[in-house]
């Protein structure tokens, strides 16, 4: 069953007077429960790609389908509420809240919810344990190694139990090391969870880790390919 569908999708922006081709024409579809990879180098549209997926652009052109349901066209409200309920966000910039600790910063999205306080405590606890921080709950992201807090931005992604989870070069501020316990650590959520993650890279080791590689260029997907 598909989970996401992404139907003749073309999308520009405008700089000054020069208008660039992010994406021209991309029509691809990606199964619920796969571990795949959106590869190529800078500007090939990978995280232009990835942003539509998440509802946090709209195409020029085409339309995309997340879990059954249309994004294009929906409302800012009701894109939000998507967001929110259907998709775990990973950002290379970590994106996690300074002032909270780990804890605090997975049960932000609960909160936004509506999950009660005790839930929300134990099922951070949880997943905070799954990604491999036990014992690190009430430290605050300054007192957290960079791979750290990568797992737990990871952490709040996985928590609500999203249909996907989508992570923009997830590695790209890690050390190899750290990164490959990150990679090991989502496969083994890919696994348990059955969630869908699709990633935006150019780094060799995620590609190495994913199933499938999607490779753009210049706005256009020119190899799709399952291990």
């Amino acid at each position: 069953m598909n989970m996401v569908e992404v139907k003749d999708v073309s999308k520009t922006y405008t700089q000054g007077k020069v208008q660039i081709n992010a994406l021209a024409h991309v029509s691809l579809n990606v199964q619920k429960g796969e571990f795949c990879a959106l590869a190529g180098p800078s500007g090939s549209g990978k995280t232009t790609l990835l942003n539509l997926m998440g509802g946090l652009d709209n195409p020029n052109h085409g339309e995309i389908i997340l879990d059954g349901e249309t994004l294009t066209g929906l409302s800012q409200s009701k894109l939000a509420q998507m967001r929110l309920n259907k998709i775990g966000f990973v950002f290379q910039a970590y994106n996690i809240i300074p002032v909270l600790s780990a804890r605090e910063n997975v049960e932000y999205v609960m909160l936004m919810q509506g999950v009660p306080a005790k839930q929300r405590k134990q099922r951070a606890r949880a997943v905070l344990d799954d990604v491999g921080l036990s014992g690190m709950h009430d430290r605050r992201p300054a007192e957290l190694s960079g791979g750290q807090q990568q797992r737990v931005a990871v952490a709040r992604a996985l928590v609500s139990n999203p249909a996907i989870i989508l992570a923009d070069e997830p590695t790209a501020n890690l050390d190899s090391q750290t990164g490959q316990g990150l990679l090991e650590m989502m496969a083994r959520m890919n696994e348990q969870r059955k969630a869908t993650f699709i990633f935006s890279t150019h780094d060799q080791m995620v590609m190495g880790f994913s199933r499938r590689i999607i490779r753009l260029k210049d706005g256009v997907v020119v190899d799709d390919h399952t291990k």
